[in-house]
Parts: structure tokens; C-alpha cells; sequence
């Protein structure tokens, strides 16, 4: 029987949903809260190819929920909010606790509460979406989808970091890795791509925030982010992998705080930190018209991401399937895609179809293909993410087990 499903993405100031009629997986609007708290707060609703804007001063994630229940009713999206049967949220940080998605209970919640230091910028957007929604919706199923899930089959020697060990097991440095959502919708593609389980894959999500996976037989198998999401590749404004030493000498050298050098680090590095500019098409044409450091990001850009997949290939002893490229630029960069492929060619034994890649992106109406020769030892393919679904789908399976279980509707348990 069709019931109605909410996805939702609390950030810290903002809250993207969206309402799906399920098991068909139709999607019937979504919308995004923006500026959460502040005067100049607004919201935007999009339906059959509608697209409506507000501005209203929305104070906290409870007005906000409030402020989309009101729209979804006034424009009957619902009638009543008791056709919705469960809700899905994407949560950053899983830690230790989940490998999987989750039905949120009292411990589930105390759990993500206590990951708040190693997401502190997410974490209390999407606690206080989860909090809110309880209130407002107390009976219905809450579900946790988390970034962090899918990498937790790493093998110790890929997660731990040779520091005191003591840092470990007290305060729990290791590397957890993101996007893992994004890399297990492909992983499970791949699966039904190549009509097997154990896929060996290099998987490229290269978006304003971007890192590699590399799976082995279906599952993580290492991941280029870290304890947090600006270990790794060069992205839009993260600076990817460096020397830990910079921060002290920085801190020294400029008069800066460890928080303030973290900022930098995460919201004014990487690609903006060199050619002024996070958009990548923005960089693109910069490097185009001769703007040099434009040129030098795109450089800097390429070169980590050969290097991982490099190390991710001999990781995999040279068993590959295929290396995916997803998200944003890995969808659409097509000259990007070229320079990384030809950057490997010789080495990893793979040729480039010019063709194949100049005819697939986003903004073309082929979104996804195998963009390699049938002369390449591996398939590469460009295939669009949908973290949405994969939330979706998780809400939608947990609810019904939970339904069919027939427990009753008291999903905060108390301890």
C-alpha cells in the first residue's frame, strides 16, 4: 500500500526536504529553508516544474518544520500530517555505533548527540531536526542515514592513524570517511552493472566537497576524508591533505587561533584558496581566458585525484571493474575527466573514448555512460549519485519492518 515519505537535510542554519509517495518512489515537491534564525531568512518550494519563493523570518529548525507543514497542507501535497509514515534524515556522523541506517530511539539520539564534537557543524542542525520533528510528529518513525556507515568494513590498518593509541581508544581519532551514502547508491549500481556482488571499484565523488573510495568485493575498503570531511582531495574550499605542522606555524606566524586556522582550512582553501573562485565552471573558464592560478587549482585538483586512484589500484592489487566518477564536477567536468584518464592511461592500462566523454554530463541528454574503450583493462563510468533515493529507500524498508514487527508506536524509547 502507498504511503507518503519526508527526507530532510537539517544544516545548521538551513533544512532541505523533500515528500515522496512510496514504494514508487515518486517525488511529489521538495523545498529548502534557508538562514535559519536570521531576519533575512526565505524558503523555496519546487513541484511539476513549479517553482514558488518566500521570505519569512524563521526563527529555529520547529518553526521551520512548522513553516513546511503549513505549505504542504495549504498546497494539499497532504491533508492531514497523519499520511505521512515515516521520515528519513541524513546524519553526518555515525562513529563506531552504526554501520547501517537506523530507526532513531532515545539511545539512537543520545548516540548522535555524542558525536557532536566530531561533527560541530553539522550535528546541531540535524539534531534539532530530529528533536523538532518528535515533537511535532511523535508517533511516526524517524530514520538515520549515516555519512559515515558505509566505510566502516575498512580494515583497522586503513582507519587508524599511528598516534598514541590513547587517542583512539578515548577520544576516538581514526578515519571515519563521507559521502557514504553517495558511495553505496554507486557500489549497489555497480553491483547490478556488472550482475555481481564483490565489485572492485574506484569511486570518484568530486563535488565542492569530494573524496574517493575504493571498494573491495562490494564493500569500503579505504576512503580518502578522515576524522573529518577536509581530509583528502583538494575541494572547493577545503584544503585535502597536508602537514599537520602548518597549523601550529600559521597559528604563530599570522597572530591566528587553532579555530580560526581551522576555518580557513575548511571554508577558504582548496580551489578558493588558489584561484579566488570554489565553482569549478567559474575556475574552467578562468583557466580558459589564461588565469594562471585558475590553471594551477585544476592542476593541484587533478593531481590529487590521480594520486589516490593510483593508490586505490594498487590497493586493489589491479583488480578494478571500474573507476566512477559522480557529484557535480565528477558528472560534469568533461575536460577534467579527460586529463584524469589520460593521466593513467599507460600505467593503470585504460584508454579514453573522446567521444564517449565529450557526450555525457548532466546538462546533456545522455546523464551517464562508460566513457573508456573496450580495449581498457576496466570500465570508467560517469554515473549521477542520488543520496536522496538511498535515504529514502532506507526510511522506507526500516519503517515497514518496523510496522510489520508491529511495535508499538512509541519510537523514543525510553531507557
Amino acid at each position: 500500500m502507498s504511503g507518503k515519505f519526508l527526507v530532510i537535510n537539517a544544516g545548521s542554519s538551513s533544512l532541505k526536504f523533500a515528500l515522496y509517495v512510496m514504494p514508487e518512489g515518486t517525488l511529489i515537491v521538495n523545498g529548502y529553508i534557508e538562514k535559519i534564525g536570521n531576519l533575512d531568512s526565505f524558503y523555496t518550494l519546487k513541484w511539476n516544474e513549479k517553482k514558488e519563493e518566500k521570505r519569512k523570518q524563521i526563527e529555529n529548525h520547529t518553526e521551520a518544520l512548522q513553516t513546511m507543514f503549513k505549505e504542504l497542507l495549504e498546497k494539499q501535497f497532504i491533508k492531514d500530517i497523519s499520511e505521512i509514515q515515516g521520515i528519513g534524515h541524513r546524519v553526518l556522523h555515525g562513529g563506531e555505533f552504526y554501520s547501517n541506517s537506523v530507526i532513531i530511539d532515545d539511545k539512537v539520539l543520545q548516540n548522535i548527540k555524542s558525536l557532536t564534537k566530531l561533527g560541530p557543524l553539522h550535528h546541531p542542525g540535524e539534531i534539532a531536526g530530529i528533536e523538532s520533528m518528535k515533537k511535532l510528529m511523535p508517533d511516526v518513525p524517524q530514520v538515520a542515514v549515516f555519512d559515515t556507515a558505509f566505510h566502516q568494513t575498512m580494515p583497522q590498518e586503513n582507519f587508524m592513524y599511528a598516534v598514541p593509541i590513547e587517542w583512539y581508544r578515548d577520544n576516538s581519532v581514526r578515519k571515519y570517511g563521507f559521502h557514504g551514502t553517495s558511495h553505496k547508491y554507486i557500489t549497489e549500481s555497480m553491483q547490478e552493472h556488472f550482475k555481481k556482488k564483490d565489485v572492485n571499484l574506484i569511486i570518484c565523488h568530486i563535488g565542492s566537497g569530494a573524496s574517493i573510495c575504493a571498494v573491495k568485493d562490494g564493500k569500503c575498503h579505504n576512503t580518502t576524508m578522515g576524522l573529518t570531511p577536509l581530509d583528502g582531495l583538494v575541494m572547493g574550499t577545503r584544503c585535502g591533505t597536508i602537514d599537520s605542522s602548518v597549523i601550529e606555524y600559521i597559528c604563530k606566524e599570522r597572530n591566528l587561533s587553532v579555530e580560526e586556522v581551522n576555518h580557513i582550512l575548511n571554508k577558504n582553501s582548496g580551489l578558493l584558496g588558489i584561484a579566488g573562485k570554489n565553482d569549478f565552471r567559474d575556475i574552467e573558464e578562468l583557466a580558459n581566458n589564461g588565469d594562471e592560478m585558475a590553471q594551477l587549482a585544476i592542476k593541484m585538483l587533478r593531481k590529487s585525484i590521480v594520486n589516490f586512484i593510483a593508490q586505490y589500484f594498487v590497493e586493489l592489487n589491479g583488480e578494478l571493474d571500474a573507476i566512477v566518477f559522480t557529484a557535480g564536477i565528477g558528472e560534469n567536468a568533461i575536460t577534467l575527466r579527460a586529463d584524469i584518464i589520460n593521466s593513467i592511461s599507460n600505467a593503470l592500462g585504460v584508454e579514453l573514448d573522446s567521444n564517449a566523454n565529450n557526450s555525457v554530463a548532466s546538462f546533456k541528454d545522455k546523464k551517464s555512460g562508460v566513457i573508456s574503450t573496450i580495449h581498457s583493462k576496466f570500465q570508467v563510468i560517469v554515473m549521477p549519485t542520488n543520496e536522496e533515493y538511498m535515504i529514502l529507500k532506507d526510511t522506507f524498508e526500516l519503517s515497514q519492518q518496523l510496522k510489520e514487527k508491529d511495535i508499538p508506536k512509541s519510537y523514543f524509547i525510553k531507557k
